[in-house]
């Protein structure tokens, strides 16, 4: 832990020079084609990295670790988010946005189908192996608290740390949304991402770049200016409220109302999933919670990989239950 934390304040200099040496990175997301993915590329290649883009043809957030299992990828039928590909397009391959082909790639799929295709079909032609780094993000919106368990971003991060590889998720403002794919605040967002595998870059001397068995779920403060890094933790506070609800249009809560007013969208009078913005206070235990870190900071929290249960001095607790219970075979 410290020694990430003396990374990360190192990240946070405003000087820094270029990557130690060029990677081969695959960049993923639960969003589709967006002005964060562009500006991140944009700053990896500026530092000399060679990067792939593999994302969801369409807006897969809330999807987690979905995958559509034996179903073939038809035609398009309708084009994907920002003109990523048209009607009648494969279900996935390259963009065929004007600007955008060649190292940008979209699926008609979930985040991690998306992730699974950069990996088995793009990385492989591209490289031959697999990537140094799997970058999941930057997403429109932090994520943080219990919702990373659906978040597509999160998944495709630790889908990539399950299978061996170093990942990282990345999510910024819900400000960063943006047709044009040119938002400012993505530039920032990107730039100081940049910075982030720079460091990692170098302290790994050329070998992995984060522990085998970790991830980090960074998430970006919606102020810019001045950013600190800071080490934090997924932690029980959560930033959103979210639950079931009988009616969508009485019973939801006013930061859903909003932003479905904000996309265009009028909430049925029929039963679903409420989500808001919490308003209780955290605990003063919960002070490095990332769902507190992040409104003042870029929190930066380490993710175990996957399920794996961790041992500790008391590991043997489980096996101890078992004793006595009749074994396959027996």
């Amino acid at each position: 832990m410290r020694k990430l934390t003396i990374a990360l304040v190192a990240a946070s200099l405003t000087c820094i020079a270029p990557a130690a040496q060029a990677r081969n990175i695959v960049i993923t997301n639960d969003d589709g084609l967006t002005s964060n993915v562009v500006a991140l590329y944009d700053a990896l290649k500026k530092d000399g990295h060679d990067v792939i883009v593999s994302v969801p043809c369409r807006n897969q957030s809330g999807m987690g670790a979905a995958i559509l299992i034996a179903r073939p990828l038809a035609p398009l039928a309708d084009a994907c988010l920002n003109g990523a590909a048209g009607p009648g397009d494969a279900g996935a391959g390259s963009m065929t946005r004007e600007g955008l082909a060649g190292d940008f790639h979209y699926v008609d799929g979930t985040p991690v189908m998306a992730l699974v295709y950069g990996l088995d079909v793009v990385a492989t032609q591209r490289w031959g192996q697999a990537p140094d780094l799997v970058l999941s993000g930057p997403n429109e919106g932090q994520n943080v608290g219990a919702i990373i368990l659906s978040s597509g971003t999160v998944s495709a991060a630790q889908f990539a740390a399950v299978s061996g590889l170093p990942a990282i998720a990345l999510s910024a403002g819900a400000a960063t949304e943006d047709a044009e794919l040119d938002n400012p605040q993505s530039v920032k967002v990107g730039a100081l991402t940049a910075q982030l595998v720079s460091v990692l870059d170098k302290r790994s001397e050329g070998g992995a770049m984060l522990p085998a068995g970790t991830a980090l779920n960074v998430n970006f403060p919606d102020d810019l200016d001045n950013p600190v890094w800071k080490v934090s933790r997924i932690g029980t506070y959560n930033a959103y409220k979210m639950g079931f609800v009988q009616s969508m249009v009485k019973e939801a809560s006013p930061g859903m109302a909003a932003m479905a007013k904000a996309r265009g969208m009028e909430l049925p009078d029929l039963p679903g999933i409420s989500f808001g913005f919490n308003d209780a206070r955290p605990s003063p235990d919960q002070t490095l919670d990332e769902s507190v870190v992040y409104k003042t900071a870029i929190a930066v929290s380490p993710m175990q990989a996957g399920y794996e249960y961790k041992s500790h001095p008391k590991a043997d607790w489980l096996a101890g239950y078992l004793t006595g219970l009749t074994t396959a075979g027996e």
